[in-house]
């Protein structure tokens, strides 16, 4: 296992480590004081260690050379990982309205607010210094379960602090009106904590899918292909049929690439191992096919040539076009 893979499942694991202590010590007060939406955090917090050990052992399985039965590596269990975890997330916030609808119905006393307001916000803040961390390694090694496990926790910290603020108020509320009747902001902060947990779960599963899907890469990256390209021109004298995909955290371009017709197999070679060392330096693990073809742009006219070549180049081609016609 090499330092990148290294440090994936390192930050992996700090992620089941943190959600297992606060999976713990939000049921336990939650339980204590009576209180719905702590509970429900606690569930959500679950959630979140589910999603960390699927993101743990996505991490572990994507990083499998490639074998007979998978050529293309097994960097989609990312992906998979990823569906999985909105779509269980999904199934908490459902599970965290149906309880909290039911109190809402029935309110019922709360005792030791305080101790509720202290668990949310050491979550908080464990949370949101882990989410960093999965956040910074997930985009440096492009892996898509630890910034799925990132986002989770992420959630996570804006909902314990809606908690948090509920809790406040009804421990507030209680010292200062001591006949007001606040047990009611307790499910209906539960209730709000689900749509944020929805919403986050459907951008998940949208993020997570589509490559399982073949995607192609972003505009702005496969921009910065055309460019790499574009750099080898007049050597180059035109690419077409760029197809490009992401498994995981591995790009798959493929494209055709445009030489002179005299141009030996072994120069061809060179350039297109220059070309893909290009793109593969400023993405690195990237999968680069390409397809030679001959030019005869001397031959060609201007609008179906599709050369890469400078305006002096052309006009050059064109006055030796005549002659070599002739």
């Amino acid at each position: 296992m090499d330092e990148r893979d290294k440090r994936k499942a390192s930050v992996a694991k700090l992620s089941v480590i943190s959600n297992t202590c606060l999976v713990i010590l939000k049921l336990v007060v939650g339980v204590m004081i009576g209180s719905v939406s702590v509970i429900s955090e606690a569930i959500h917090s679950g959630m979140d260690l589910l999603a960390a050990l699927i993101a743990l052992f996505a991490v572990k399985t994507a990083d499998r050379p490639a074998d007979d039965d998978h050529p293309f590596g097994h960097n989609k269990v990312e992906n998979i990982s990823g569906t999985v975890e909105a779509l269980l997330i999904f199934l908490a916030a459902g599970w965290i309205v149906f309880e909290a609808a039911k109190k809402l119905m029935n309110p019922e006393p709360m005792e030791g607010a305080s101790f509720g307001v202290a668990v949310m916000l050491v979550s908080s803040v464990a949370n949101l210094l882990v989410s960093q961390k999965l956040f910074q390694v997930g985009k440096e090694t492009s892996s898509v379960a630890l910034q799925a496990d990132a986002w989770h926790l992420r959630t996570d910290v804006y909902t314990s602090g809606g908690v948090m603020a509920g809790l406040t108020t009804i421990w507030l509320g209680e010292m200062l009106f001591p006949a007001a009747d606040l047990h009611w902001i307790d499910p209906l902060v539960a209730i709000g904590v689900a749509m944020l947990i929805f919403k986050t779960a459907y951008k998940l599963t949208v993020e997570s899918a589509k490559d399982l899907l073949d995607v192609s890469l972003p505009a702005d990256e496969e921009e910065d292909i055309r460019k790499h390209i574009m750099v080898f021109a007049p050597t180059v004298r035109g690419f077409h049929r760029l197809r490009t995909r992401k498994a995981g955290a591995s790009r798959f371009v493929e494209f055709h690439v445009r030489v002179d017709a005299a141009m030996s197999v072994d120069e061809s070679h060179r350039i297109a191992d220059m070309i893909t060392d290009a793109i593969k330096q400023h993405y690195p693990g990237t999968t680069v096919t390409i397809h030679i073809e001959p030019c005869n742009c001397a031959l060609a006219q201007e609008m179906t040539c599709g050369c890469l070549l400078s305006e002096k180049d052309k006009m050059d081609l064109r006055a030796k076009a005549p002659a070599q016609a002739q």
